[in-house]
């Protein structure tokens, strides 16, 4: 007993020291700028908050600059106001024009700066969100959003490196959007008259099966009336006396 008592302390002090080490080493990577949600679908229109953890000990966050990608323009851009913060909004000029409910746009935001009140901002241990609005989201997998992350202190965190597919994650990974395509593409005559042939195969199908369940139970229900009547029939005779011979 008392064996198997020091193997199991020994086992938990090892799972325990395991997990601390894993632990330890998937804090650091993941305390970078992150987007909240990280997908959306082209054309639609969704709510993101930009997640900014602070890094430092000793320094406060007070500045965070969200660049836009340049290859996907966005028509409309909005921000909700954070307490302790303010928010100015940056445009470029764009070529073609982004349409937007029938309206063509000739310019789109760049660049969002949220700089924090005299005193305050992301303390040490802590972590701020910046909620924003934008659509209709571009035809394209993925937005890359660059940020810089500016403390009290003077130091510059460059969130700004882009993934590399198949490759490990950057040391200074910049926010990822990925952007699924829309469900509501249109099907090609083709496709549409399959589906069609398809749905009436279902439907024949249906019927035939629906009409094999019919008769099925109507099999059933008359060998249930079967087994019911030869039962009344067992018990009759068994309470019938004996023919005398």
């Amino acid at each position: 007993m008392i064996r198997l008592r020091r193997s199991a302390t020994v086992a938990a002090l090892t799972l325990t020291a395991v997990a601390t080490t894993v632990l330890g080493l998937a804090g650091p990577a993941s305390a970078h700028v992150t987007i909240n949600p990280a997908e959306g679908k082209q054309g639609g229109y969704g709510r993101f908050a930009f997640r900014v953890p602070n890094e430092s000990d000793t320094a406060s966050t007070v500045k965070v600059e969200v660049n836009l990608p340049e290859n996907a323009p966005v028509g409309s851009v909005s921000t909700m106001p954070v307490p302790g913060w303010t928010v100015a909004v940056e445009k470029r000029k764009v070529d073609p024009p982004i349409e937007v409910h029938g309206s063509q746009l000739t310019e789109a935001v760049s660049k969002l700066t949220f700089t924090a009140a005299p005193n305050g901002g992301v303390k040490p241990g802590e972590f701020q969100e910046f909620p924003v609005s934008m659509g209709p989201l571009p035809q394209v997998d993925t937005m890359v959003f660059k940020v810089l992350q500016t403390y009290s202190d003077g130091n510059v965190s460059r969130w700004i490196e882009e993934p590399t597919p198949g490759a490990e994650e950057p040391e200074n990974p910049a926010p990822v959007l990925k952007l699924a395509a829309a469900e509501n593409a249109p099907a090609s005559p083709g496709a549409s008259a399959s589906a069609a042939a398809a749905a009436d195969d279902d439907d024949d199908d249906d019927a035939g099966s629906g009409a094999a369940t019919a008769l099925g139970v109507a099999g059933l229900v008359a060998g249930l009336a079967g087994l019911v009547l030869g039962g009344l029939a067992f018990a009759r005779t068994r309470r019938e006396p004996a023919a005398k011979s």
